[in-house]
């Protein structure tokens, strides 16, 4: 599903700032499945360019589901799936670079993926999630710190939603992308930011 190019850059994936915040309230909404809604929700992720500038890309095509306990957030569990060919480039050129073999090899390995392993509560409201992050079949851990914005009935949808933002920093280098470093900076800011609806 293609959706609009306009990225909220430091957005959440990328990736992106912390938030100090009372831990969120989710008495709102129900424990169950839920299910990103694509027309809002963003995966980003940001880099350095030579000390000039620092692009922040994204992908347009993924799904993001999410197991959560109401009552006890740390047991709730989160997996990604990332269509690699959808990265949004703004240029054609660009596109086919990074898609090829010398960086995600789409051709080859088409998906990236994160699963959550744990959850623990963080002291300033947020949440440290652990996962596993995998691409090129490269499988290597990683830590996101995930803000809950809000968990309300959804006004338009009248679902429960949850408000979620994500962000987390990586070396590229970890997944075999470490090309032309550190004219590209090896590390990579990743974002998400997303609502998530009640599956039911």
């Amino acid at each position: 599903m293609t959706r609009s190019t306009t990225l909220v850059a430091a957005a959440a994936l990328g990736l992106m700032t912390s938030f100090s915040v009372s831990a969120a309230d989710l008495s709102a909404v129900p424990s169950g499945d839920y299910a990103v809604d694509k027309t809002h929700a963003y995966i980003n992720f940001s880099y350095n360019h030579l000390g000039l500038s620092n692009p922040t890309l994204s992908f347009d095509q993924f799904d993001v589901n999410m197991v959560l306990d109401a009552d006890e957030p740390t047991n709730t569990t989160v997996e990604v799936s990332i269509d690699g060919n959808s990265v949004v480039t703004g240029s054609e050129v660009f596109h086919d670079h990074l898609t090829g073999a010398k960086w995600f090899d789409t051709a080859a390995h088409p998906t990236m993926m994160f699963k959550s392993t744990g959850v623990t509560a963080n002291d300033d409201g947020t949440y440290a999630m652990t996962g596993d992050l995998t691409i090129k079949d490269m499988t290597k851990p990683v830590t996101l710190t995930v803000t809950i914005n809000a968990a309300t009935m959804h006004p338009m949808a009248k679902k429960p939603v949850v408000g979620i933002d994500a962000t987390g920093q990586i070396l590229r280098s970890d997944w075999g992308l470490g090309a032309n470093a550190p004219f590209v900076s090896d590390e990579v800011t990743l974002s998400i930011t997303a609502e998530m609806l009640a599956a039911s």
